[in-house]
């Protein structure tokens, strides 16, 4: 083939005709790649996320499925004051933009209180150390139960009218009884150790009696 046989094909109309609907193809494939994957994503749209704090499950639900969004509880903790099921936290947090059919995954406040573990305190400390540790744990004292033993010490301590020992679990926020000496055991030591002193003693009596009878 010569060049100017090459040349006049070029010129051919079928030729251009043909890469004319070649670039034709390709610029409509391009957009309707765009236009399916806008579609599919649904690119620029968005849902507002909700604040959920305090709300039970159902609650939330019954506010996101309209909009089609959707609420898994997938973890629990426990905060004081809240009450049991609330939500505490979410995910996405509130304000982010989402796609509909986007999963929020909530923590929801415990249904049961957690438990701490009674310390060794009994027969073991005074009553003020003890008071301290275990309202540091959470626990709420009652009146102390006295009994006859040494004044202020720790000689047990109850929970619900039963008697627990060191190490139980027990729910935070419990009342809790302790069981305290009221002093009369140190009174009667006390008063033996001056009974006895007594009872060995001579009074100036007994001597001038004594020295009456020698004479």
């Amino acid at each position: 083939m010569t060049v100017k046989e090459f040349f006049e094909k070029l010129k051919a109309p079928i030729l251009w005709g043909n890469l004319l609907a070649m670039l034709l193809v390709v610029i409509l494939l391009c957009f309707g790649v765009k236009w399916w994957l806008a579609s599919y994503t649904h690119h620029g749209e968005g849902i507002e996320v909700p604040s959920l704090y305090g709300m039970t499950h159902r609650v939330a639900v019954g506010k996101l499925d309209p909009v089609g969004l959707l609420v898994v509880a997938n973890d629990s903790s426990y905060v004081e004051g809240l009450p049991a099921g609330a939500i505490i936290q979410q995910n996405p947090a509130p304000g982010m933009k989402v796609k509909s059919g986007r999963i929020i995954y909530v923590t929801i406040n415990s249904l049961t209180m957690p438990c701490e573990r009674i310390p060794d305190l009994i027969d073991n400390c005074s009553y003020r150390e003890a008071e301290a540790r275990l309202k540091s744990l959470g626990f709420v004292l009652l009146t102390p139960k006295l009994i006859d033993g040494e004044k202020d010490w720790v000689y047990g301590i109850q929970y619900r009218g039963r008697n627990v020992v060191a190490g139980e679990n027990v729910p935070r926020e419990s009342e809790l009884t302790l069981v305290v000496g009221n002093g009369a055991l140190g009174e009667e030591k006390d008063t033996e150790e001056s009974g006895d002193g007594e009872s060995g003693a001579f009074s100036s009596d007994d001597i001038d009696d004594f020295l009456e009878v020698l004479e």
